[in-house]
């Protein structure tokens, strides 16, 4: 089964917001007062990857989700943070014994997903950015199309660089990642098809130290703007920009403008928040089976957001077209 999900990130492009006004959305509007659902009894709990909480990117995303679901359904929420890929099995088992929905946060969990959700067939899961290796009822996956917000990204990256060149921060190389890479770089190319793009994968989500080093690397190298995609790593290319007079920065998932206002020019966002509360909101009303969330610009699911200034009016038009 595959759905589509009207999420609702902060800001996105006018033309977006038109295409959208003749959509159904799947999640309902909902009151704001948890009493007025009165579901203490129902239990949400959210499984990080080994990056954590506090990595001001995807983790965090969800957990915003979450909160949401607790602020406005009523529902218990709890999280179980994992520091190593050995934990995934047991974390995911500990939520299932006491949740009614556990949402696995990253694609490194399908394995584990898959493997859990068999053995509780009556419990309810969300994994977010990966299907589970076997088809399961009781298992949805929020997948995204995160070349769709990368091109958007990348249009921006290949408007304003003033040298030409351009670098992607990559984390693990796993599908969602290669994805946004791959939008970037059709970005970039459609509007300065004399860009370079230079990538450069850490292998980690997790080592913002790790981030610096690489960041200052790419924009030695004469990349003035940098895409990172990697979670907690991807913190080091905002330190490395402070470092660097006339860098830049293109946030991934989500507005990161709190790590450098100054730095930030934009951020592609990923609707992981939105996606965790519809997910909990049909736990809750009885309407959760399973299946497929696809999300992308059509359905608000991926955007691009301008918290600030930085980009111009003139870049701002070419992306809305």
């Amino acid at each position: 089964m595959v759905m589509t999900a009207r999420l609702t990130p902060p800001r996105t492009t006018r033309r977006l917001a038109l295409a959208l006004a003749a959509l159904v959305p799947l999640v309902a509007a909902v009151p704001t007062s948890p009493s007025a659902f009165a579901q203490d009894d129902i239990v949400v709990t959210m499984v990080t990857d080994t990056a954590g909480l506090g990595d001001q990117n995807f983790n965090d995303l969800a957990k915003r989700g979450l909160d949401r679901a607790v602020e406005e359904l009523g529902v218990q929420g709890e999280v179980i943070e994992s520091t190593e890929q050995a934990d995934y099995v047991p974390n995911l088992t500990q939520a299932a014994e006491q949740s009614d929905l556990v949402v696995a946060v990253g694609f490194l969990l399908a394995d584990a997903v898959t493997a859990v959700s068999e053995q509780y067939p009556d419990d309810r899961f969300l994994l977010i950015d990966a299907a589970p290796t076997e088809e399961r009822d009781n298992v949805e996956a929020a997948l995204f199309r995160e070349h769709e917000g990368g091109f958007l990204g990348g249009i921006v990256a290949g408007l304003m660089s003033q040298t030409g060149k351009v670098g992607i921060l990559g984390g693990e190389d796993i599908p969602p990642v290669e994805r946004y890479e791959v939008g970037f770089r059709a970005g970039v190319e459609a509007v300065a098809p004399d860009a370079e793009v230079t990538v450069n994968y850490t292998g980690t989500f997790g080592d913002p130290a790790l981030g610096i080093e690489q960041s200052l690397a790419l924009y030695d190298q004469d990349n003035d703007i940098i895409f990172p995609i990697a979670g907690a790593t991807g913190i080091g290319s905002f330190e490395a920009a402070k470092q660097r007079e006339g860098t830049f920065v293109i946030a991934a998932d989500t507005d990161q403008s709190q790590l450098g206002a100054e730095q930030q020019l934009c951020a592609v966002t990923k609707g992981v928040d939105t996606a965790l509360f519809a997910a909990a909101q049909q736990v809750v009303d009885g309407s959760f089976e399973g299946g497929v969330l696809d999300l992308g610009l059509a359905n608000e699911g991926m955007g691009l957001v301008t918290p600030g200034d930085q980009v111009p009016a003139d870049v701002l038009a070419v992306v809305d077209q």
